[in-house]
């Protein structure tokens, strides 16, 4: 069977105390590279493991090389800092509160010079026998945070010569992963799932961008980056909403977004936040065209509590009014652990949601 697998997860995990130990000692200057690099490798081999004991035909590296799931991929490819600025905030219940998100501000040209994650997949690919998923951020998401004046401030002149370089980057490094034999790679694109909200129609407004049009434009910019690539390579798209510590960004369905992201986007599966009523209804998966399918995202990584496997069989019977059952899968909404420090989730939890995924894909499908 190939990708997607009726029992998905997005990427990220929980990270282990000690390796986060060992990352601030290295940060203080009190170990070398190299004892965290083994840190790391223990930890990865260790999430592997879970992953293969929760029933999943993936695997990630639980993305522990990474700070977050965005800046090591972009400080990668230039001078691009990622800054906390007034702007899109995280809003959450209880403890989230308001607080200012990063957002990419491009002091140089946009450029590819090493493969970034070919590392990562090999060293996945040699402790599994699962298919190795690589996580990767969407292009866009340089643009959305910070808009024309993040872009325009710096490096470039015009908007055309910034999206090429970056089309060009990221298109070297997924043939990078695919001659090094990466098969499965998930494109996490933030922006799109956000443009159904109001409130960030309304910033887009504020700051000159007309949110409509940049829906076609990141479209465009996507499209130019899957061009050509090889049929074998798997890619799907993760949209998200924000996933920082339990909080989120945005809210709103799908609705505004629905018609082009299924119809004008070459992407062939997506995976859809549905943990909770800020991602609307299963309605706009009505216009999911025949060869394309979806995962649900429905099991929260931002809770500890335990869906109920009933409730959530009942919620894939509900989204076969739009989706045929042979084109459906399920996941949870989003990683575990967006940035390092993790969702309020124990690791008891998260291994027993990813079963519950599992064990839901095997009652549905028989197979997970």
């Amino acid at each position: 069977m190939q990708p997607p697998f009726r029992a998905e997860h997005i990427g990220s995990l929980l990270r282990p105390r000690p390796l986060l130990d060992r990352r601030r000692q290295y940060n203080a200057g009190s170990i070398t590279r190299a004892a965290l690099t083994e840190a790391e490798n223990e930890a990865i081999a260790d999430a592997v493991a879970l992953q293969e004991r929760s029933g999943l035909k993936l695997a990630t590296d639980g993305e522990f090389r990474r700070r977050s799931y965005h800046s090591f991929f972009y400080q990668q490819l230039g001078d691009i800092s990622i800054d906390t600025v007034a702007g899109e905030d995280a809003r959450g219940a209880g403890t989230g509160g308001r607080a200012a998100q990063p957002v990419a501000v491009i002091k140089s040209q946009v450029q590819w010079t090493h493969p970034i994650n070919v590392d990562d997949y090999k060293f996945i690919s040699a402790r599994t026998k699962a298919l190795p998923k690589i996580t990767i951020p969407g292009p866009c998401a340089l643009h959305f945070r910070g808009g024309d004046a993040a872009v325009l401030a710096h490096a470039y002149r015009d908007l055309d010569t910034f999206w090429s370089d970056t089309v060009e980057a990221f298109r070297k490094e997924l043939t990078a992963l695919y001659d090094a034999g990466c098969r499965y790679v998930q494109i996490d694109e933030t922006a799109f799932a956000k443009f159904g909200d109001p409130d960030v129609q309304a910033s887009l407004k504020a700051r000159g961008d007309d949110w409509d049009a940049l829906i076609d434009a990141y479209i465009d910019v996507t499209n130019r980056m899957l061009r050509r690539l090889p049929e074998d390579l798997h890619i799907g798209m993760h949209l998200c909403r924000g996933n920082r510590g339990g909080q989120w960004h945005s809210e709103g369905s799908y609705d505004d977004v629905a018609d082009r992201l299924f119809n004008a986007l070459d992407i062939r599966f997506y995976f859809l936040e549905y943990d909770s009523p800020r991602a609307g209804t299963f309605t706009p998966l009505r216009l999911v065209p025949k060869h394309k399918s979806i995962v649900l995202g429905l099991v929260s990584t931002k809770t500890p509590e335990l869906e109920d496997i009933g409730a959530l069989k009942r919620r894939v019977e509900n989204a076969t009014r739009y989706v045929d059952l042979d084109r459906l899968a399920v996941s949870p909404q989003c990683g575990f652990a967006s940035v390092d420090t993790g969702n309020p989730v124990t690791p008891d939890a998260q291994e027993a949601k990813l079963r519950l995924v599992a064990s839901l894909a095997q009652e549905i499908w028989g197979t997970a």
